[in-house]
């Protein structure tokens, strides 16, 4: 009966899948920047964890960002330890996939990273990210730091009237898919990080390695005015 939910609906932390002790193993080095995927990163670097629909698409956008050291996918924002790809697909593990991001902060800012964020998909369709249906497709933003969770949460709030300013008349004759006249509201889960799950090795920097492979991104076409969230 475990499996018989929706996989629209979040399971809760009593319901999700145990997982296991062992780590998935992932390669010693991104395939395209030639750094390490794992700990330890130099000193003095920052880690960002963004979801935004399926993770081979979301990797490239940050790995051709100016100031990024390295970038890995995995699972985080659920319950189960050390998840396979299968058991997140399930719904059964509250895990969305996520895009881990090392940068350097002399080189590129936070505000940059959330302006690429919101810019590469559409931040309002809930368990959804286009055509990829399902929990783990949920827009999510998790905080390293109490100075990122105020430029995120100060940056959610400047996309979201972007993109009412840019659709005002809502979907129907606007940018975004809705009703006439109905507010564009973003439904991204912003929190501080939980365990970030690294995922199998053929998931990483899996555009890299297969150029013509599937890439579900998408955004709405709004610019997101960073910048005025620092104001």
């Amino acid at each position: 009966m475990r499996f018989l939910t929706r996989k629209t609906d979040m399971v809760d932390a009593e319901r999700a899948l145990a997982g296991r002790e062992q780590a998935i193993p992932v390669p010693p080095r991104h395939t395209v920047l030639g750094n390490p995927l794992t700990p330890p990163f130099p000193e003095g670097y920052e880690r960002a964890i963004f979801g935004l629909g399926c993770f081979w698409g979301a990797e490239r956008v940050f790995w051709q960002a100016p100031g990024v050291y390295t970038t890995a996918v995995g699972y985080a924002g659920g319950f189960t330890q050390n998840p396979t790809y299968e058991e997140v697909c399930s719904a059964q593990t509250g895990h969305t996939e996520a895009v881990l991001v090392v940068f350097d902060p002399a080189r590129t800012s936070y505000e940059q990273l959330l302006k690429l964020f919101w810019e590469n998909h559409d931040p309002t369709q809930g368990m959804r990210q286009g055509n990829d249906v399902g929990t783990q497709y949920r827009s999510a933003i998790y905080t390293t730091s109490d100075a990122q969770a105020e430029q995120a949460l100060a940056s959610r709030e400047v996309y979201e009237a972007a993109l009412n300013a840019s659709s005002p008349n809502g979907g129907e004759h606007g940018i975004l898919g809705g009703t006439r006249n109905a507010k564009h509201e973003i439904t991204t889960e912003i929190a501080p990080e939980r365990t970030f799950y690294y995922a199998e090795d053929y998931h990483q920097q899996y555009l890299d390695k297969n150029p013509n492979g599937y890439c579900g991104l998408g955004g709405t076409g709004v610019s997101c005015p960073i910048g005025l969230a620092a104001a």
